[in-house]
């Protein structure tokens, strides 16, 4: 007979670890490729890119956004040192890049870029996804440590819609429920 999964105790406020992840994977997310070029990784630098489903607007005036990053993640300690990055906004026909992104471990992201058709933001100089619904590109105006992760609070200094004319018919790309999924 197998023993049954050990629960985890709650947090102080009450709620365990997977009660939290179950009720949070009823909220529809968007999936955006957060992106930044580290001038310090190699001859001609590095480009490095992360998954995230915790990207909000914050403020229209100022423009201001926010994404989530996982504490001490590559891209948390990046963006740490380096000020300027970028968002693409990702359609549904996108699922492979965004998983290729958000897979723990991989050895580098080079190879990733080298497979996604991208152009490099002008103000940023971070890679912008082709064919994503849109793409920011920001400055840190602020980071706010929360838990496990890092809130990072970014100024809007460059948009750009329709990056590399995505298929007119093709909607955003939503995480629900521990799967990607289109709107339809």
């Amino acid at each position: 007979m197998k023993a049954p999964a050990p629960r985890r105790m709650p947090h102080a406020g009450g709620v365990s670890d997977e009660e939290f992840r179950a009720a949070m994977a009823r909220l529809a997310a968007g999936v955006v490729l957060v992106t930044a070029h580290d001038p310090d990784e190699g001859a001609r630098g590095e480009d490095v890119g992360m998954t995230a489903t915790a990207f909000v607007s914050v403020s229209l005036d100022p423009p201001l956004v926010l994404v989530s990053l996982r504490g001490e993640s590559r891209m948390d300690e990046l963006l740490e040192r380096q000020d300027h990055w970028a968002v693409s906004l990702l359609t549904e026909g996108q699922r492979q890049a965004a998983g290729r992104f958000a897979m723990k471990g991989r050895l580098s992201d080079r190879l990733l870029f080298q497979d996604l058709p991208h152009r490099r933001g002008t103000v940023a100089g971070a890679p912008l996804v082709d064919g994503a619904l849109a793409a920011l590109e920001c400055r840190t105006e602020q980071r706010v440590a929360a838990g496990d992760h890092t809130l990072v609070i970014g100024r809007v200094l460059a948009t750009s819609l329709a990056v590399g004319r995505p298929p007119a018919d093709e909607g955003p790309l939503l995480y629900y429920q521990g799967r990607y999924r289109g709107v339809s």
